[in-house]
């Protein structure tokens, strides 16, 4: 008897065996209708996911992307946080991707992101409703805004800054940046007061940061849990805003969350109260994040290459010069005449690659030189491998303004430049980041020089990051 129960007990964990060696293998050999492209899905369920997110301290491609480059070509397969993702550093089909927006493509990003951002968010919102949106956010961040309000408090948010910091020891650049920009930001979304954002608001988004692009376990003591926690707290201010608000109907409109709600209280309003509160999120945090990292590591940049300096400072102070009063506000006339400042920021984008990787998923499945990518699959373009190719970009790692010197200029996302994405989806607030920095750069190189304290190493998680900081001390010019 004891013999058969041990017979039986061997072929059920003999058949478990078999089984789960046969889901390993059609896990890591899915089917598909023609060939898929090389690579590999890595461990089941975890896949290659430990890899993607391991840090490196280097401004190249990550040696995740780079090796994988390297072994199956521009195009390969892998998996992360569980799902099956083609990664592509082809400049021709990452510009196809962008074009066939709605048709072959739709944006889409992993499970993880979307519990980070919200359900909700712009970016998981398709046609219409997405184009409606796009066009309130225009209101505040297009052109004519831009000229009529925010170049001006954009420049004296700039000059308070530099002056404030300028008394100080030393200033952790990043920090200051961010706490600068999303002051200003904030004031124009939803009307905060700098007072009210030092304990509240802005911590909770700096918590959100630091965990956003970080391996995705949910449990006290890891960064992303310190993420998952800063949402929350940051959405609750903003629902018991929008309750106060819908509360008072006759408030008048001094912001662009008034903006949103006056749509909420039309008849058969277009959006929904969640679409209106993630966006809101997301506007928060992309306003100041991504510009203040990409700063940061300029004003790094800058002091490492004298001769660009050098170059950045006489079109600036020739600007100066040529003005009735000389401490008289940044003009649009003037900004629009900043043609190296414009390569500069170029450079710097392009080097910091900000976003290490835009998602989309397959609609259909979709042939591409002999290769199929299956319906339902995600999709990562990954801008800086294009950004950091050497057949792209002669000596790419090096940090050379002039190589943009008699190019047309760049109004969206283009094959071999995409920092601020492509397609439908190219960046709104494009032309306000670009204003943020030119105008920072001007107060900066007219009315101060600067010297490292300390810090300033970067890490890619896979995201940029400073992990000892920026610490630089300004430096009055007479």
């Amino acid at each position: 008897m004891e013999s058969l129960v041990c017979v039986a007990a061997w072929a059920v964990t003999l058949a478990m065996v078999m089984a789960s060696i046969m889901w390993a293998y059609r896990w890591s050999h899915p089917k598909a209708k023609g060939q898929l492209p090389p690579g590999s899905f890595g461990f089941p369920l975890l896949g290659e996911t430990l890899q993607f997110f391991a840090p490196n301290p280097t401004c190249n491609v990550s040696p995740f992307v780079k090796k994988r480059l390297e072994r199956y070509g521009n195009i390969f397969k892998t998996s992360i946080v569980g799902r099956p993702v083609v990664v592509s550093a082809d400049p021709d089909f990452n510009y196809m991707v962008f074009q066939q927006e709605g048709k072959l493509f739709e944006s889409w990003y992993p499970d993880t992101f979307t519990e980070i951002f919200g359900r909700d968010n712009v970016g998981s919102l398709h046609g219409f409703i997405y184009k409606y949106l796009k066009t309130l956010v225009l209101r505040l961040y297009g052109q004519e805004n831009l000229r009529a309000v925010l170049l001006a408090e954009t420049d004296r948010a700039c000059r308070a800054s530099l002056h404030s910091w300028a008394g100080r020891p030393s200033v952790e650049l990043k920090d200051g940046l961010s706490t600068m920009i999303f002051d200003l930001t904030a004031k124009k979304l939803i009307s905060y007061e700098p007072s009210e954002l030092s304990e509240s608001l802005r911590k909770n988004f700096v918590a959100f940061i630091r965990g956003l692009i970080s391996f995705p376990v949910d449990i006290p003591g890891t960064a992303y849990h310190e993420c998952m926690q800063g949402r929350k707290k940051a959405m609750k201010v903003l629902k018991k805003m929008m309750r106060e608000r819908m509360a008072d109907p006759g408030r008048q409109s001094e912001d662009f969350f008034d903006i949103l709600l006056e749509e909420l209280r039309r008849e058969k309003p277009v959006m929904t109260e969640a679409v209106a509160l993630d966006l809101m999120f997301v506007l928060l945090f992309a306003s100041f994040e991504t510009t203040a990292l990409a700063l940061t590591l300029g004003v790094k940049l800058l002091g490492e290459n004298p001769r660009v300096l050098q170059a950045l400072t006489e079109e600036h102070e020739a600007i100066v010069s040529n003005r009735k009063d000389r401490d008289a506000g940044l003009s649009w006339v003037e900004y629009k005449s900043m043609t190296f400042t414009s390569q500069v920021i170029l450079e710097i984008v392009r080097l910091a690659n900000i976003v290490p990787g835009i998602f989309r998923k397959a609609l259909q499945d979709i042939e591409f030189k002999g290769y199929t990518i299956p319906a339902g699959w995600g999709v990562m373009v990954c801008p800086p491998a294009v950004h950091l190719n050497p057949e792209i970009y002669e000596d790419p790692l090096a940090f050379n303004p002039w190589r943009w010197q008699d190019k047309a200029e760049i109004t969206g996302g283009t094959k071999h430049f995409m920092a601020f994405g492509g397609g439908l989806r190219f960046c709104v607030g494009t032309d306000f980041s670009k204003i943020l920095m030119a105008t920072f750069i001007h107060c900066l190189v007219t009315k101060y020089s600067w010297r490292t304290i300390k810090g300033g190493n970067i890490i890619r998680t896979p995201g940029l990051g400073f992990p000892d900081g920026f610490h630089v001390q300004l430096l009055p010019k007479n």
